[in-house]
């Protein structure tokens, strides 16, 4: 399955719980969803790559009078609750890259075996200018396919979808994504971008013969 790559955005407690910081409102109902996706790319040892907000309070998108489309108020502050994935999501044994730290990045991330799960925390809407390693880590990974759900559809999932529509096909699976009200929508731009928009259960009859899906 090296040619599938499977690209969580950002489902962190305070975009999921209702008593997050920025509550994406009725995002906590696609948790049962979000779940199956998680443990479908472990039984098919699927590599997973979570990006996260991850905050400091000068970051530019915090403000404490936010306009709601281009800042918003504090949430997935640095080493906050709000920050972590939900159980649902939550990367096991992930490797992790922090978007103000320097790395050496090897070949060796592509090996699922080793680098399964891995985490990108971004202090920016788009995860390409908000990890300046994003770009390398795909570059080594190289997927052919890459399976996006997550949070928000019109901020984050959009900025990721755009981008990785020019390395690979993708494909969104539409009853795993959540918006933000009051944000136009990006389902028209994407499919003239090629974008694939599929159920769960569509997702998991593309990847029939593999596992059992309950």
């Amino acid at each position: 399955m090296s040619d599938i790559l499977f690209w969580n955005v950002d489902t962190q407690v305070d975009f999921i719980e209702p008593e997050g910081r920025l509550y994406v409102p009725g995002a906590e109902l696609l948790k049962p969803v979000w779940d199956r996706l998680t443990q479908t790319a472990k039984d098919l040892d699927i590599q997973v790559v979570n990006t996260a907000d991850y905050h400091y309070i000068n970051s530019q998108e915090i403000d404490k009078d936010p306009d709601m489309v281009n800042t918003f108020p504090e949430h997935c502050m640095v080493g906050t609750e709000g920050a972590e994935f939900i159980k649902e999501t939550d990367p096991e044994d992930p490797t992790i890259f922090e978007w103000d730290h320097e790395y050496l990045i090897s070949n060796e991330i592509a090996n699922p075996g080793k680098h399964r799960n891995i985490v990108i925390r971004k202090d920016a809407f788009d995860v390409f200018s908000g990890n300046p390693h994003t770009v390398k880590i795909l570059k080594i990974i190289q997927p052919e396919t890459i399976v996006v759900y997550g949070v928000t559809t019109n901020i984050c999932v959009d900025f990721a979808v755009m981008n990785l529509s020019k390395i690979g096909k993708v494909w969104v699976v539409e009853d795993a994504i959540k918006e933000l009200p009051g944000i136009p929508l990006p389902f028209d731009k994407w499919r003239k971008r090629g974008v694939k928009l599929l159920t769960f259960d569509v997702l998991c009859k593309q990847l029939s013969g593999k596992v059992h899906l309950s």
